[in-house]
Parts: structure tokens; C-alpha cells; sequence
């Protein structure tokens, strides 16, 4: 080897060490803004879910409205579905939010509530054909779901089936 071109492992590595201390100071490559994907199915549930309880709510209060002399009996029914809706809410994943187009609901994923009758026109057999349509329409939801929301919701089912058994009892 010639003394005049010898390249030592010093001077490699401080070449090296150089060019990773250059490239760190040179500007990155331009980040892309992130494009969120498609929803999350389990989400649009949810959502889908809660906007079905929350009619159901809108239902009941309307029912002790116009069914005032009911509506002492009506209240536990209603407390039931809003800890309902307190359980599904808990399972949102955080900044989900609630709200959601009614096209992006799942299919199986109706809602709990039938179509609001108007508050005075709100009877016992609205509030039993709504808690038979949603206990109906749980099983269906189930599908793809993870454990623990299927559970959930296989709970809910079986708390509106009592449901309708329960208000029929109501006089």
C-alpha cells in the first residue's frame, strides 16, 4: 500500500459519521397527509346502535308523556335502555363520536326503535312492537362483531324480549 491514498478506518468511519449527521440536517422527503380509510365496521355499528337507543329513549319519553298515568311504570324501562346506551357509548373507541349517516349503518344493524310516533299518539303496543323489533333484529348484529360486543348486544336483545313480556303486564 502507498502512503498517499491509504484510506484508514478512522477516516471511514468520521466520513460515515458525517454523512449521517448531513442527511439528519437536510430536509425530509414531504409527508403525505394521511387519507383516513374506510370506517370501521364495528364503529359504524355502534353508531348505528346508539342512534337506535336513542330512539328508543325519544319512545319512552314520549310514551310517559302521553300515558301519564303509566309513566311511574315506564321509568325503569327507560333507565334500562339508557344504561344501554351508556354500555355501547363505553365501546366507541375514542373521537368516534356518535353521530353517523344513516347509509352507513351496516345491514343486520337496525335501529332499536321503530319510527317515532308523535308524542301524544305513543301507546303501550308502539313501545312492545319496538322492543320486539330490535330484540329480533340483535342476533343479526352479532354477526362479525368481536366477543365482547356481541355480548353486549345478546344481553341487550334479552333485557327488550323481557321487555315485551313486561309491558303487556303493564295496566
Amino acid at each position: 500500500m502507498d502512503g498517499g491514498s491509504t484510506l484508514t478506518r478512522r477516516s471511514l468511519l468520521g466520513v460515515a459519521v458525517a454523512g449521517v449527521l448531513v442527511s439528519g440536517c437536510s430536509s425530509s422527503p414531504a409527508v403525505k397527509p394521511r387519507v383516513p380509510g374506510p370506517p370501521d365496521p364495528e364503529t359504524l355499528l355502534l353508531r348505528s346502535l346508539i342512534a337506535g337507543k336513542e330512539e328508543t329513549v325519544a319512545l319512552y319519553r314520549g310514551a310517559a308523556l302521553s300515558l301519564t298515568k303509566l309513566a311511574a311504570g315506564l321509568r325503569p324501562f327507560e333507565q334500562r335502555h339508557l344504561a344501554h346506551l351508556a354500555a355501547l357509548r363505553g365501546m366507541l373507541p375514542q373521537g368516534a363520536g356518535t353521530s353517523a349517516p344513516a347509509s352507513a349503518a351496516p345491514s343486520g344493524a337496525a335501529p332499536s326503535g321503530s319510527p317515532s310516533p308523535s308524542a301524544s299518539a305513543v301507546s303501550l303496543a308502539d313501545l312492545r312492537r319496538a322492543e320486539r323489533r330490535a330484540a329480533t333484529a340483535r342476533p343479526g348484529q352479532t354477526e362479525g362483531a368481536s366477543p365482547a360486543l356481541s355480548q353486549l348486544i345478546a344481553s341487550i336483545g334479552a333485557c327488550e324480549a323481557v321487555h315485551v313480556i313486561a309491558l303487556g303486564r303493564l295496566r
